[in-house]
């Protein structure tokens, strides 16, 4: 019987020696064609647009009336999707209706008016008091939903000295003109009271700063159709010491002035200690 030779295995150095086209090819660089790297680009920018379009959305705080749980000049992060209407071509996200106590950002139900005289809905943030069906009033700058007096740590404490009858026992005091609300929510403010309480109709919502005594939200323009709820922030990815006036300031010359000044105490002025703060 002939005893079958197994072949010795070759060492590294009697392997098959690369011929010079072979190292050529496998040194070569792949460059990138200018189509290729267009291709790239618009790639980038079609994830990023639908991102922000549907996704989330950047947002930063314009006035002081949700101190101090946002601060003017905090930039949020929203989220989009949780509170919009479910959709089917995503049939794997989560939706939810607004809850009690949600910081939501919406837009306004009203418009203001640009210098101009056209009409502008504004985006506002605030936290949600009242959902469809339920019943509101302030006593002594406490609310009471639902015949229950509401612990709120998050909001501005009613005292001697800030006291005002029509925010802090509303709705007993009616909204008018003379103290800043829209002529609409004075002529059909009255159309939804009962017994003392404001009853929230169906398909729209409640909301209120948490800076009470400086804010004009529902109290001053009404309800929130559903329809108007953009989303809830996350967490506050920058925030900049901001004077409370600096978003009314218009003008090229304002805009590069805020822009330099940012670039200069931008390490001073940074809060950093809400830098990635979540939003509750």
């Amino acid at each position: 019987m002939t005893k079958k030779k197994t072949p010795t295995p070759k060492t590294p150095s009697e392997a098959q020696p690369v011929s010079e086209s072979d190292s050529a090819s496998v040194n070569q660089t792949v460059e990138e064609t200018p189509w290729e790297a267009c291709a790239s680009i618009c790639t980038i920018l079609v994830i990023g647009l639908f991102i922000l379009t549907f996704l989330a959305q950047n947002f930063v705080i314009p006035s002081g009336s949700m101190e101090k749980t946002l601060l003017v000049g905090d930039h949020l992060v929203v989220d989009r999707v949780t509170l919009a209407p479910p959709a089917k071509w995503m049939p794997l996200v989560h939706y939810r209706e607004p809850q009690r106590g949600d910081i939501v950002v919406f837009l306004k139900p009203v418009p203001d008016l640009d210098a101009e005289g056209n009409p502008q809905y504004l985006i506002l943030v605030k936290r949600l008091i009242g959902v469809p069906g339920d019943r509101i009033h302030l006593r002594n700058g406490i609310v009471i939903l639902n015949g229950v007096a509401q612990s709120q740590p998050h909001a501005q404490p009613t005292t001697l000295e800030n006291h005002r009858d029509f925010l802090d026992e509303f709705p007993s005091v009616p909204p008018s003109t003379d103290i800043g609300a829209t002529e609409t929510w004075s002529q059909d403010f009255q159309n939804h009271v009962e017994n003392g309480d404001l009853v929230v109709p169906p398909g729209h919502y409640f909301m209120m700063g948490d800076n009470r005594h400086n804010s004009l939200d529902s109290r001053y323009w009404g309800f929130v159709p559903r329809e108007n709820i953009v989303g809830r922030p996350l967490f506050n990815y920058w925030s900049f010491e901001t004077p409370e006036d600096q978003y009314e300031q218009t003008g090229i010359g304002n805009t590069v002035a805020w822009m330099g000044h940012i670039a200069f105490h931008f390490f001073t002025e940074t809060r950093w200690s809400r830098t990635l703060h979540l939003v509750r």
